[in-house]
């Protein structure tokens, strides 16, 4: 039964709230922890990566669970409703720092409540990942659910990365103030998209095997387990770019006022117009990027895609440092349309892996494949607060509690680097390894 437009939209639907938190965590806590809380940027990465590594662990485990979860609403929905609130409450907590705590005892209160947030983020983002495989068998159909997905997923990035820091201003409690006003949206995304697709197919009966045995079937498909891994290379560059992104706006961005921009930049601050500008791009994009996928296949669109976003990724390091926002703006435009071709498309070409074992195994196991494609993600996201952190470090990063001080020439070039030329060259790695390993291994699994 195909599925009708409201379906596939509702379902997108929880992707902005889901994204939302994915922003927050890339973009905002590592620079909150270092340019507001005092945390040296060591320990700044230590923690941001210590509990992205304890959410890595929880993805397999709840991706089990909701397999087997046996309840008159389905195996994926309670597990979404609950999480929704959880994952809110949390964002808020790890924002909402006493004043007059002291960087140790901040890093930790922030801390304790990003655990909670991730939590509640892997109840969501796993079953919600798993319904991909559920709704529809139709490769064409999933492409264009994961547009609309991608879709509500940039009006996300432009809440998380966006709004938040308009609303906080360059202030502590301005954080607290922005995440307490968008945790209403986080929620009621992922409970209105829930409610929206509550008729469309799904699998009701839970699943009987073992945790060993489905890990095992998983990977046994090496197709799926290949791409997890490639779409985990992608992100650390993704990730690397965002990390960045804070410091970038703060030191290698500045507004002369004399640009047709200049006036937005003042008003919504250089940090929230990129991102604005990016999201514009990434919207723009995605009808584009189901017509390359259609026309070049899959893997061929995000080969092509992964190529423009080298091109744009030396473009910004010609045009970094810059005192000109309105042509820094226009690059971010173009940066969020390259980008879509790593939002959407591996979204769309995983649940054609699931496919494969349940076909040749009858096993309807869609929650342990998703808590499985989250882990390269994961783990990227990881990893690259923490390798930017031993970046900037290396060439003597200062942590601050006043938002933005004088740094080094030499940090500030390591800064230059780290978004653009090093992330440019993880990408050359990941079309390499698109076309000549992962096209050929799936072209056998799906025949």
């Amino acid at each position: 039964m195909a599925l009708s437009m409201g379906q596939k939209a509702g379902w997108g639907l929880a992707d902005m709230g889901i994204v939302v938190f994915v922003v927050v965590k890339q973009l905002l806590i590592f620079a909150f922890l270092t340019n507001y809380l005092g945390v040296p940027v060591g320990t700044a990465g230590l923690v941001t990566t210590g509990i992205l590594v304890f959410d890595i662990i929880t993805d397999p485990v709840l991706g089990w669970l909701s397999d087997r979860t046996n309840s008159r609403w389905g195996r994926r929905a309670p597990w979404m409703v609950i999480g929704a609130l959880v994952l809110a409450g949390g964002t808020v907590g790890l924002f909402s720092v006493p004043t007059g705590m002291d960087p140790s005892a901040a890093a930790v209160w922030v801390g304790a409540f990003f655990v909670v947030a991730t939590i509640g983020f892997t109840m969501v983002a796993i079953p919600y990942g798993a319904t991909a495989g559920e709704m529809t068998q139709d490769p064409k159909e999933r492409s264009a659910m994961t547009a609309w997905r991608m879709g509500f997923a940039s009006l996300g990035i432009l809440i998380g990365g966006a709004v938040i820091p308009a609303l906080a201003g360059d202030s502590r409690e301005g954080y607290a103030f922005a995440a307490t006003a968008v945790a209403p949206l986080i929620v009621g995304a992922i409970w209105l998209s829930v409610f929206i697709t509550r008729k469309a197919p799904r699998i009701d009966t839970p699943s009987s095997i073992s945790p060993v045995r489905m890990l095992s079937l998983v990977f046994q498909n090496k197709a799926f387990v290949f791409l997890t891994i490639l779409y985990g290379v992608m992100t650390l560059s993704v990730a690397l770019i965002t990390a960045g992104l804070p410091f970038a706006a703060l030191y290698l961005i500045m507004d002369d006022g004399a640009t047709p921009l200049s006036g937005m930049a003042s008003g919504l601050g250089v940090l929230s117009t990129m991102f604005a500008m990016f999201v514009i791009g990434s919207i723009l994009s995605q009808a584009f990027w189901v017509f390359a996928s259609a026309r070049l296949s899959k893997a061929g669109a995000l080969a092509v895609g992964l190529t423009l976003y080298i091109a744009l990724l030396i473009g910004l390091y010609a045009a970094l440092p810059s005192t000109n926002v309105t042509t820094i703006a226009i690059l971010f435009i173009i940066a969020g349309m390259t980008n879509g071709s790593y939002q959407q498309i591996p979204w769309a070409m995983y649940p054609d892996l699931m496919d494969v074992t349940r076909r040749d195994t009858g096993e309807a196991i869609e929650g342990a494949f998703s808590g499985l494609w989250l882990f390269g993600q994961k783990v990227a996201n990881a990893f690259a607060p923490l390798l930017l952190a031993g970046i900037l470090g290396a060439y003597g990063w200062k942590e601050t509690t006043e938002g933005r001080i004088d740094q080094l020439p030499e940090a500030i070039t390591a800064l230059h680097y780290s978004m653009t030329l090093v992330p440019a060259a993880i990408f050359a790695v990941a079309i390499v390894a698109l076309l000549a390993v992962y096209r050929p291994m799936a072209k056998r699994a799906l025949g």
